[in-house]
Parts: C-alpha cells; structure tokens; sequence
C-alpha cells in the first residue's frame, strides 16, 4: 500500500495495522467504550508555538536522520527498554507491530533515528504516500525520558514530510475522555483536522466537535 492509494485510506480515515488496514470508530479501555476520532494535520497551516521551538531546541545537541526502515536488532533492543518502562499495553515487538511474520512489507517505511554520540535514543517509524505520510511508532530510551522525545519526533516527520512537500501527516486517533492520546494534537492543534464518519469529511479539530461526534457513537 503505497503512494496515491496509502494517500486514499488515510483520508477515509483507514489506518496500518501490521500488513493491513483498519479503522474503527471506538476502543474499549478499562471496562468502558470510547469513541475514536482520527486526526490529520494540514502540513501547509502548521506552524511552531513556543513549546515547539523550545523542545527543539533543548534536543538540538542530537543527531536526527531518516532512513528507509529496516528491521535491526539495535531497534528491537532500543523498543525493548522502551516497552519495559511504559505503564499500558504496546505491542511485543517492532516485528510483530509492523510485519507480524510477513517477509515483504507492503508499505513505504521510513524511520527517524536520533542518536547521542552514536547511541540510538529514539526512533519513530512512518509510512508515506505520495501527498501524506502516517505516523506509525515512536520509542525512546527511558533514560530520555524528560526530553520529550516521542513529541520531538513528531515534530521531526513533521519537518521531514514538509521538506518533501508532503501534504498530510496522519499521527493517529485520539481517544474522547481519555487524555492518553491528547499528545498527539502537539505539534499544531490550529493546524489539525478530526475525520466526520457520517459525512466522510475532514472538519477542523475542536474539543465542541470531539464532543459532537461522540454524542452519535454507540
């Protein structure tokens, strides 16, 4: 899935899981249903706040690059840390999350590597198409905990995807009720959009419209 087609799903508010793609439109967290509200951001429209500048700034020092994903055993180790220090559910492994025992991948993966002095200490995976791309993981070493990496890396598929006069950044879904997920309006909440599934349109992200939408999910 890769180009104009990737680009397709992802506006129909579809989204990879593994080799396939999904969507849904509420999750079931802690004995309790929530509704599901996937986000995009126009990369045109973002612009970086204070938070944004200052985050990039105090994480200057490391070295960013990206690079076609390949599945390596020095990502493996670093999400194992990561996984160890995390307080809910994530998948058992980069592998199972992206290819879950497939040989080829199906889509166009890339992934951000930021390294101090050489040593990796947070990678975030991405898939893009031709107009867009999709945020699909991002880990860090616990070490680095208070640098805010998984945001900074947010930040920098941002900046990578406008470089490559990229569109859309597709970073996800949030949660209605359940604050976890809210990390992802960050970057640039003026600049994200919420997807309407009854009317299969893109509306400008406010909380008065999460709330909207939810009022119609089961």
């Amino acid at each position: 899935m890769k180009g104009s087609k990737l680009d397709f799903c992802l506006s129909k508010g579809y989204f990879r899981m593994q080799q396939d793609l999904f969507t849904c439109r509420y999750v079931f967290f802690d004995d309790t249903f929530y509704s599901v509200h996937w986000l995009r951001l126009v990369l045109p429209n973002v612009q970086f706040g204070t938070k944004q500048r200052r985050l990039l700034r105090i994480n200057e020092s490391y070295s960013v690059s990206v690079k076609p994903f390949s599945l390596t055993q020095e990502l493996e180790g670093l999400y194992s840390l990561y996984r160890q220090s995390i307080d809910f559910d994530a998948p058992e492994s980069v592998e199972s999350c992206l290819l879950a025992g497939a040989t080829y991948n199906l889509f166009d993966t890339n992934v951000v590597e930021v390294r101090d002095k050489g040593m990796l200490i947070a990678a975030g995976i991405f898939d893009a198409g031709l107009e867009s791309i999709a945020g699909i993981m991002n880990f860090y070493h616990p070490a680095y905990r208070k640098q805010s990496l998984g945001k900074f890396l947010m930040l920098q598929k941002i900046n990578h995807a406008r470089l490559n006069h990229k569109i859309y950044y597709y970073p996800g879904y949030l949660v209605n009720n359940y604050p976890k997920f809210d990390y992802k309006l960050f970057a640039c909440e003026s600049a994200t959009e919420v997807f309407d599934d009854g009317s299969g349109q893109w509306l400008p992200f406010s909380w008065e419209t999460i709330a909207m939408q939810a009022g119609f999910y089961p």
